[in-house]
């Protein structure tokens, strides 16, 4: 045999219906949940003209929600953060569709340009700022929706006190 595997699939594959997984409607998956952000973000006729740029706060439009989940559309006006947190309960993906925003954690920073994609598990403490200085527009998928944004309090050297405590 000149295979690299033992394995061979005589037939069409696609004729064994018991192999084959029926589309789901909603995404139960972390991959799934980046799928959609991705597949949103591509749709920019669906979430441009929705978007609108506020001087005074971060501006916010629940997109969608699904069983479980919610997806969020937020501007930010150069200069503008959400203030170091976590999500509670809830696991998501953050997509920066159109600018440039910064994620910083205990770990260091990180620049964050349209099409980037991080996924993060409840408990995951961060900020985002947009430190550019263009406006930009990213997208939120929580799962489970998120009902709790707990925010941390940061310390002189950007470490929140909850981590300086921890850490010494």
């Amino acid at each position: 045999m000149n295979s690299d595997s033992d394995l061979q699939i005589a037939g069409d594959i696609l004729e064994v219906p018991h192999l084959l997984q029926p589309p789901r409607e909603h995404p139960a998956t972390v991959a799934e949940f980046a799928g959609l952000a991705r597949a949103i973000a591509t749709d920019r006729s669906h979430w441009e003209p929705l978007v609108r740029f506020d001087a005074t706060s971060r501006w916010y439009h629940r997109l969608r929600t699904g069983p479980g989940y919610e997806v969020w559309l937020l501007s930010w006006v150069p200069g503008q953060g959400s203030g170091t947190h976590d999500h509670g309960r809830s696991s998501g993906v953050l997509t920066v569709l159109d600018g440039a925003l910064t994620e910083r954690t205990e770990r260091g920073e990180r620049a964050l340009g349209a099409g980037t994609q991080r996924v993060f598990a409840p408990g995951y403490v961060h900020e985002v700022v947009n430190d550019a200085l263009e406006p930009a527009v990213s997208l939120h998928v929580y799962y489970p929706g998120l009902t709790d944004m707990p925010m941390r309090a940061r310390s002189a050297r950007g470490r929140s006190m909850v981590e300086a405590a921890r850490h010494g």
